[in-house]
């Protein structure tokens, strides 16, 4: 049997996830990590409700789980460069640690399309840099998520993406499949379906790859 650690459960796929994962056969037990409780009541489920600068500090962590990193925010809602960082780099970064030590199975990154450490755009390149820190760690099994645009219900609605989500669907049949909008549904089985499948080393699940899931 297999446990599950998600951060990030209340966002737009780790919401979904926590959902397939509790529905899963394996999984005997979910531990979800968040700043705000879930309203999900489910006999496998674990909410750890506190403050994510202290995931540095985690513990009392499941030995051999399936971590997944689904954390993740703007620049506008974060309201800083500096703060957007913090929940994008040193928080996942922080979660990486801490469940290495305690001999996590594998570790299940969500970063973003064009994720590059030497790019100029700000964005992309936090999301880039996240990915190598991450490498550096050691995993066993680490595997990383670069989706396009998110389509789905968000509670808390981001600027420009709404706009930005009706402009996509209406031009789908012209956007090449790796740029194209994905159902953030589809990223969530692709993490459920990678970390079941138990493969080792450092695999990359591009935008375009996910659209099968």
């Amino acid at each position: 049997m297999r446990t599950a650690i998600v951060a990030g459960c209340t966002g737009l796929i780790g919401a979904q996830l926590v959902e397939l994962l509790l529905a899963h056969p394996e999984y005997q037990s979910v531990l979800t990590i968040s700043r705000r409780p879930l309203s999900i009541k489910n006999n496998k489920l674990e909410q750890r409700v506190m403050e994510l600068d202290s995931l540095d500090a985690l513990d009392q962590i499941p030995s051999g789980a399936d971590v997944f990193c689904c954390l993740g925010t703007t620049i506008k809602q974060a309201g800083s460069e500096a703060a957007f960082r913090k929940v994008d780099f040193e928080y996942p970064l922080a979660l990486a640690h801490a469940t290495h030590a305690h001999g996590a199975r594998s570790f299940h990154l969500v970063t973003a399309l064009g994720a590059d450490k030497n790019s100029s755009v700000f964005y992309n390149r936090v999301k880039g840099e996240i990915e190598e820190a991450i490498r550096q760690i050691g995993f066993s099994s680490l595997h990383i998520y670069q989706p396009s645009l998110l389509l789905g219900h968000r509670t808390v609605k981001r600027a420009g993406e709404g706009a930005a989500e009706l402009v996509m669907r209406a031009l789908d049949f012209l956007i090449p499949k790796k740029y194209k909008a994905i159902d953030s549904a589809r990223v969530a089985r692709a993490m459920l379906q990678a970390a079941t499948r138990d493969e080792a080393g450092i695999v990359i699940h591009t935008s375009g790859e996910m659209q099968a899931s």
